[in-house]
Formats: structure tokens, sequence, C-alpha cells
């Protein structure tokens, strides 16, 4: 398990960004979560499996259909096992 914390850039906010972010974080069994941030990004962190993880963060560089990422920083970690599920907070 580690785990991995994104922030995403660009139009990521107002385009289903954090919905699409879910379904994708709980079709490859992740825990964690997703919110806008003020400046306009969306962070996320999620935990699982190096494999799922990998996918995610590919993922995560093209985002839903109508956004528009700039750019990604990301960083990996080591997982807490903090989380039971996946889930939007409000940003």
């Amino acid at each position: 398990m580690k785990r991995l914390r994104l922030q995403v850039f660009g139009r990521v906010q107002g385009v289903g960004f954090r919905y699409a972010c879910y379904r994708q974080a709980c079709s490859l069994g992740l825990t964690g979560w997703v919110r806008n941030l003020p400046d306009g990004s969306v962070e996320i962190v999620a935990e699982g499996p190096s494999a799922a993880l990998q996918s995610f963060g590919t993922w995560c560089r093209h985002g839903p259909t109508f956004a528009d990422v700039g750019r990604v920083t990301e960083t990996s970690e080591p997982a807490l096992g903090e989380f039971t599920s996946f889930e939007i907070k409000d940003g």
C-alpha cells in the first residue's frame, strides 16, 4: 500500500472533475478523498496498491471530458491506512 497526493491545475472546477475522480478511484479500489481548493485547483489524497495508484495518476493528468488539465504535482507518501472509502470533500 502506498499514498499518492496530487494537486491538479487547469480548468478542473465546475467540470465534474471531483465526481469523475471519485468514480475512477472507487473503480480502482482506492481510498482517500478529493476536494476543490480556493485557488481553482483540485487536491487528491489516495491510498492503495502501487499499480492502481499509477493508473489513477495517469487518469488525473487528463481528467473527465470537459476538464483541461494544465499540470499536476504528485507526491508519494507512506500509506497510513486511515481511510475506509474514497469520498468527495467540500472545498
